[in-house]
């Protein structure tokens, strides 16, 4: 599932109040914001494991259960439970614990501990943090608790309505992000991300975050069945358009990029069907950061139809 999860309004005003103690208690800091300064005062401890390190990740494993088993006691279970559960991070309730996995590139750091610090700051996430099995926790259920996790840590590193502010204030654009990424120190792809949810509440603006579109420079990892890491709806979009397949979109978006190493790879303007089989137009643009493909489509207009009227 590659669409981002929409929270209950009830649901995200809960979490952003208490993100906003956070900041608060940080005395409402500058961009970019301090994860270090975050920990101390959530009185969090981090650390970092690797699947070549049994030690701490022994530790980590150790509180989880797959398929109903304690790995505890099945210590050849443990590297298996990392692939098996595809753990980038956990965060420990009872030990106050953030651990992140140290293989990751740094630039994954920052996000994955935000999460962390997210689950830390919302109280029903307790008794989800020690792994899951199809009796306790189902997919749904899961994919809503790290959608939440995800939220409190977007408007934690994005410090809230600061960014909404930036955000709305500037073209809804590719050179915009990478603007506000400058500003605000995340990774491009989590400030594409924000950017759609922010600057589109009354604008369709739809995001993908995939490999390289180019049919020559696809990853042996390329699947066309599933060919979005990303696909991130803003909520006028997720209104209106919440039938447009992601397969035909990305589809769409090759046709237009470049083979190009790097930078931007194109644009153009396509025409995408609501919901209701009406037609619209849309600007896009693809941009290649050597690590992933951001695509931006911002909505322009209906498109308008010609029809023959006989004499």
């Amino acid at each position: 599932m590659a669409k981002n999860y929409i929270l209950s309004s009830k649901t995200a005003h809960d979490i952003d109040q208490r993100v906003e103690r956070v900041l608060r208690g940080l005395g409402n800091p500058e961009p970019p914001l301090c994860l270090k300064d975050a920990r101390e005062l959530l009185k969090l401890d981090r650390a970092f494991y690797t699947a070549d390190d049994p030690g701490i990740t022994r530790e980590a494993i150790s509180r989880i259960r797959v398929a109903t088993i304690q790995v505890y006691h099945r210590p050849t279970l443990i590297i298996d439970a990392i692939r098996k559960l595809s753990l980038k991070a956990l965060y420990l309730p009872d030990r106050k614990r953030i651990l992140l996995d140290g293989s990751l590139p740094i630039k994954k750091h920052r996000w994955n501990e935000a999460h962390e610090i997210g689950h830390s700051l919302i109280p029903w996430h307790e008794d989800t943090m020690l792994g899951d099995n199809t009796q306790t926790l189902s997919p749904d259920c899961r994919e809503q608790v790290e959608a939440e996790a995800n939220f409190a840590a977007g408007r934690m590193l994005f410090l809230r309505e600061r960014f909404v502010t930036e955000a709305l204030s500037r073209d809804p654009s590719i050179a915009s992000v990478r603007q506000l990424h400058g500003i605000f120190g995340n990774t491009m792809s989590t400030t594409l991300y924000r950017f759609i949810e922010c600057a589109g509440n009354e604008r369709p603006i739809v995001g993908l975050i995939t490999g390289h579109p180019h049919v020559t420079r696809r990853g042996v990892d390329y699947d066309p069945t599933k060919p979005c890491r990303h696909f991130i709806q803003s909520p006028a979009f997720a209104a209106h358009f919440r039938r447009m397949p992601e397969i035909d979109l990305f589809e769409a978006v090759a046709g237009y990029c470049g083979g190009q190493s790097g930078g931007p790879l194109g644009t153009a303007e396509l025409i995408l069907t609501d919901d209701n089989g009406d037609q619209h137009r849309f600007i896009f643009e693809t941009f290649y950061n050597r690590y992933d493909a951001l695509t931006l489509g911002v909505y322009l207009r209906p498109e308008m139809r010609v029809l023959a009227v006989s004499g």
